[in-house]
């Protein structure tokens, strides 16, 4: 891989240089935002999406939420089980990073001194907008769309080749969706007894939602008081 990189006629390096080459070209200001954005600001937005979701799942409080928070918290777990599984992947390759490489590259970050294969950044992205997806397609296709935006700032950053980011892209989604229904196996359990906990039941479903995703609250004694009118009518 590191050989691959050395040379600057394959397509890797050369749509390396047209996207950073855009960075170049781009005001001083604007790259200092894409900096900021490349390196927090769309991860923290996929935790946000997520967190958006689980609170419209737990407004909704459908029959399902048990399952869909569940889904929602293998997301991020998804995205650590994909860095773990990313610490040897960079100690086999061993690709440097590309303005290690490469002269000429606009470099947006400082201090990037670990290996390049697979980026870190768009493996979380991804994991966390496929485990999204696996929850709630509409707040998933958001997230995939934040990922895929993630990895085209890590390529104008400079700190990443094209096929960082596509690598990480699929080990994030490979972790995401490989091992969800082990995840889902375990951990739906687990949200349905916390969701039938006095204290805990309000993380999964919102106070006064009925488990049929009805908006009115349960009434004790209601439906005894109607079968007794019904009794005193037929008595009459």
């Amino acid at each position: 891989m590191a050989g691959l990189a050395e040379s600057g006629s394959n397509p890797d390096v050369e749509l390396l240089y047209d996207i950073n080459g855009l960075a170049k070209d781009a005001p001083h200001w604007f790259d200092r935002v894409m900096g900021y954005v490349g390196e927090y600001g769309l991860l923290f937005a996929l935790i946000l999406a997520v967190v958006w979701c689980w609170w419209s799942v737990r407004r909704r409080g459908a029959e399902d939420a048990a399952s869909s928070v569940a889904a929602l918290v293998w997301a991020p777990l998804a995205a650590a089980v994909a860095v773990l599984v990313n610490v040897p992947i960079r100690g086999f390759v061993e690709r440097p990073r590309p303005f290690k490489q490469h002269q000429g590259l606009e470099v947006l970050v400082s201090g990037k001194t670990d290996y390049s294969f697979v980026s870190d950044h768009a493996t979380i992205a991804m994991a966390l907008g496929v485990g999204l997806f696996v929850a709630n397609r509409k707040f998933g296709l958001v997230g995939i769309g934040l990922a895929l935006l993630e990895g085209f700032c890590r390529v104008y950053m400079g700190v990443h080749y094209p096929t960082d980011v596509v690598g990480g892209f699929a080990l994030g989604t490979a972790v995401a969706l490989l091992l969800s229904p082990l995840a889902m196996a375990l951990l739906t359990p687990l949200m349905s007894a916390i969701e039938r906990s006095p204290r805990g039941g309000w993380l999964i479903r919102s106070r006064g939602r009925s488990r049929d995703g009805g908006g009115e609250a349960l009434i004790p004694g209601a439906r005894k008081e109607s079968a007794g009118a019904e009794e005193r009518d037929l008595a009459a």
